[in-house]
């Protein structure tokens, strides 16, 4: 697999919207999905940077960051959010009652990693006294015209060849 991307921005809410936007050009440009997967990836991304955010809050970095990485293989497309909070397990996550039941509405928090399960086609979540990296796979081919000259622009952008 083949690493696409890879943007390190400081951990504050106002880079949430850059992230989203990135990676949602590229997928767009590069990948073979339609508009409301990408759509998905979208707000998975989002909760995924809002939670890394809240967990580098605990980091003891001087300058914590959101490091995302796009890596692309040919039927599958994987997106990493990685913190350098105190980690977490996920397993011991509190079970949130199903979307159907009334019960639900009580919970205010906790609901992004279970949104997060529900948008991707896989997830994982590697986690650590150093910090979490969340991976997030959307499966697909590449473009059938193998991207576009947004691809090309993104690529030139956000290299260190410029």
């Amino acid at each position: 697999m083949d690493r696409s991307l890879e943007l390190s921005v400081p951990s504050r809410t106002e880079y949430i919207a850059v992230v989203r936007l990135v990676v949602a050009s590229l997928v767009s440009a590069r990948r073979s999905v339609a508009a409301e997967r990408i759509d998905d990836l979208k707000l998975a991304v989002s909760e995924a940077c809002t939670n890394a955010m809240e967990a580098n809050r605990t980091s003891q970095a001087a300058d914590p960051r959101v490091v995302v990485s796009v890596w692309e293989a040919p039927e599958r497309l994987e997106v990493c959010i990685s913190d350098s909070g105190s980690g977490f397990d996920p397993e011991r996550l509190p079970k949130h009652p199903p979307v159907t039941d009334p019960d639900r509405l009580n919970f205010e928090r906790g609901l992004g990693i279970p949104l997060i399960r529900s948008l991707v086609d896989a997830v994982r979540f590697d986690s650590g006294p150093g910090g979490t990296s969340v991976w997030m796979t959307l499966f697909g081919g590449p473009a059938a015209d193998g991207g576009d000259e947004t691809a090309e622009i993104l690529r030139v952008v956000l290299s260190d060849e410029h």
